[in-house]
């Protein structure tokens, strides 16, 4: 990179680890008794040593994502969930940047139920339009759930779908899926997934 671009490049690693919590050592060497073959420096970026109540205000989808993995007590848990969901809120990001930040965050900080209802009591507390924001990536986590657990029944039930019936299926509305969920109990082959997906 350096090379073609002329540029000096820093080293950053990211440690995303819950434990341990001690401070990481920032270099990599390899050495043998009679010489060091490689010395490498970089920085380090800790985010179990960050408090993530410091980024609250940063603008940044970044933060935004790894807030999730930051030092977080275990009470604070859904509310900085909903926190990462209202700093997207106010990005105005592209559909495919917003759906891989807000993926990162639903994968790391996975709620309990109680939890949730918690994490719903948040966000009612935000203004109104960046709560719709945050519902529809809300929506969109539920849907790409949902589909998950009708790919895997279809998969079971009528043998390896091809890539063209599973792109057909991922277009699908909610209202629509829910439906296929019901249907698909009827299904006893491949045409007969074919044939809902016709008559819709």
């Amino acid at each position: 990179m350096h090379e073609k671009y002329a540029l000096p490049v820093y080293p950053i690693a990211v440690f995303s680890f819950d434990t341990p919590r001690t401070t990481q050592t920032n270099f990599y060497r390899v050495e043998f008794p009679d010489k060091t073959v490689l010395t490498f420096d970089y920085g380090i970026v800790q985010l179990n040593q960050l408090n993530w109540r410091d980024f609250l205000q940063q603008e940044n989808p970044i933060a935004s994502a790894l807030m999730a993995k930051m030092n977080i007590a275990p009470e604070d848990r859904p509310k900085v969930k909903s926190e990462c969901l209202r700093l997207l809120a106010t990005l105005r990001l592209n559909p495919a940047k917003m759906k891989m930040i807000s993926g990162f965050v639903d994968i790391y900080l996975k709620l309990n139920l109680a939890e949730e209802e918690i994490f719903k009591a948040e966000i009612a507390k935000f203004e109104i339009v960046k709560q719709e924001v945050v519902m529809e990536i809300v929506t969109s986590w539920q849907q790409e759930g949902e589909l998950k657990v009708i790919l895997h029944v279809l998969n079971r039930k009528l043998g390896s779908i091809t890539p063209q019936l599973e792109e057909r299926i991922r277009q699908l509305s909610t209202t629509q899926l829910e439906d296929l969920t019901d249907a698909l109990l009827d299904f006893n082959c491949q045409e007969d997934l074919v044939t809902w997906l016709d008559g819709i």
